[in-house]
């Protein structure tokens, strides 16, 4: 069911059941955070494996206290600076959570989306929302209310619309649970702002077995057809390019994700124009790449999962 009032949505999730809702970045299949049944759920509906931990939503900062056992100063710069907006902070976790939650890690992830209708749906509900994208496990995120619907159908009661994700890449994910602060995700902040918030560089850490946060396996965002760095036979392939490409009429179809080069507009159409591809029966997706900068680092991390 479509709903177009948070009230109901969030009387929904405070009943256990699981709502659909929009955020800046995608759209998200949310739970209540503290219902270990509710949040099973999730997992069933999506096809998600259990060591993957979900994004704890809430409406403001005042409510991370009682989900962590410690907020870092470091930490508290980034949420003043960056929130309501498209970062999560993993931080120690509080014994309120259920380990499912946090697929039984020490630390949990969380943050305050920007998006309004998120915000007044997360107020209302009272309760954080554990959440992550609202589609099948490892398929392209959902930046609308028809893709996330088309994705889980009946499988959820509740969606509540809230127009196209502004963003459209998943949020920037550090993680403060070692010494240093780590960048375990890019997304819709860029690196460099975060490292001149903090005054200093971000480490990235090692390839682990299991997930720290999500979206950290190597397969992920993946469309059905076969993504290449180059297609085999052009005429029968698909496209997927940052900006204007020269050769671009010599294929199938062809997604340009930004004529005028705008990383901003380049990820907000990045997995519209990955569905849109993926729904022509082509052979492949030939991608090419953004320049390794900015949100061109994150749109480039999404293009090498959905290819791996």
């Amino acid at each position: 069911m479509v709903v177009s009032d948070s009230f109901s949505a969030s009387r929904a999730v405070q009943l256990g059941e699981l709502v659909v809702f929009p955020t800046e970045t995608v759209y998200g299949l949310g739970a209540n955070a503290l219902d270990k049944m509710a949040v099973a759920k999730v997992f069933e509906v999506k096809g998600r494996p259990l060591f993957n931990p979900l994004i704890v939503h809430v409406a403001e900062v005042n409510q991370v206290p009682p989900l962590v056992s410690a907020f870092p100063a470091l930490a508290e710069k980034l949420a003043e600076r960056f929130w309501p907006g498209p970062l999560t902070l993993v931080l120690p976790k509080s014994v309120c959570l259920p380990d499912i939650v946090c697929a039984g890690l020490a630390t949990v992830a969380v943050r305050v989306p920007r998006h309004p209708i998120a915000l007044e749906f997360l107020r209302l509900a009272g309760v954080p929302v554990a959440a992550p994208s609202a589609n099948r496990f490892s398929e392209v995120s959902p930046t609308t209310l028809d893709h996330a619907q088309r994705s889980l159908g009946d499988r959820v009661a509740y969606y509540l619309d809230g127009g196209p994700c502004e963003v459209g890449l998943e949020s920037t994910i550090v993680s403060f649970g070692s010494e240093k602060p780590l960048l375990l995700r890019s997304g819709g902040i860029p690196q460099e702002a975060i490292e001149e918030a903090l005054c200093q560089r971000l480490e990235i850490p090692e390839a682990n077995s299991l997930p720290q946060a999500p979206g950290m396996l190597a397969k992920h965002y993946a469309p059905r057809a076969r993504l290449s760095k180059k297609a085999t036979i052009p005429s029968r392939a698909g496209l997927l390019a940052f900006t204007t490409q020269p050769d671009e009429d010599s294929f199938a179809e062809c997604e340009i994700l930004s004529r005028r080069e705008s990383f901003q507009e380049a990820a907000a159409n990045l997995y519209a124009a990955l569905r849109r591809l993926d729904e022509k029966n082509l052979t492949e997706i030939e991608i090419r790449f953004a320049p390794e900068w900015g949100l061109g680092k994150a749109i480039n991390d999404r293009l090498r999962r959905a290819s791996a």
